[in-house]
């Protein structure tokens, strides 16, 4: 999906959902949001996997009956959440009674370099280019959480993996 297919599907979601209903989104489709061409293969929000509250079960109910992948994801369970993330959630717009939200892009951004995969480390630029990250401040936030990292089960390799984004940066 691309930006303008993700903004009719949230349109639709929109139609169904009860008034004041918002959403916080993560992955492509929120970085789609935010200007990356990059195309994505579903929707991704900020939720419980394992219990989802009624808004989410509708949103997975519409999603399935539109044949769109659209899933839940506890990040706070697997990323330590950088201290002033509520702050740095960016609002997209209203879509009929859908508020959309994206998640802190630092927030964002820790998964994805814990994560690692190459479709992570192209969103990752993305986010550094269009200034919704910057390196020095997410460096920091990466200081932060390492003393987590068991809790959250971090890659073994996740400096290995900075290093890598700061190689596809320009940066030494």
């Amino acid at each position: 999906m691309d930006n303008a297919e993700i903004q009719s599907v949230l349109q639709t979601i929109g139609t169904r959902v009860p008034p004041a209903s918002r959403l916080i989104l993560v992955g492509g489709s929120a970085l789609s949001l935010l200007g990356s061409l990059r195309p994505t293969v579903d929707i991704d929000f900020i939720g419980d996997d394992v219990d989802p509250e009624p808004l989410h079960q509708i949103i997975l109910q519409i999603a399935e009956e539109l044949d769109i992948d659209a899933e839940p994801v506890p990040l706070d369970k697997f990323v330590p959440l950088p201290q002033g993330n509520e702050e740095r959630v960016i609002r997209i717009g209203q879509y009929g009674n859908l508020e959309i939200f994206i998640a802190d892009p630092y927030s964002i951004a820790l998964s994805k370099v814990d994560r690692g995969a190459d479709t992570d480390y192209d969103d990752l630029v993305f986010l550094v280019q269009n200034h919704h990250v910057d390196m020095d401040r997410f460096e920091r936030i990466m200081q932060e959480a390492l003393p987590h990292a068991r809790q959250f089960d971090f890659h073994p390799d996740i400096l290995k993996h900075l290093q890598e984004l700061k190689t596809r940066l320009g940066i030494q």
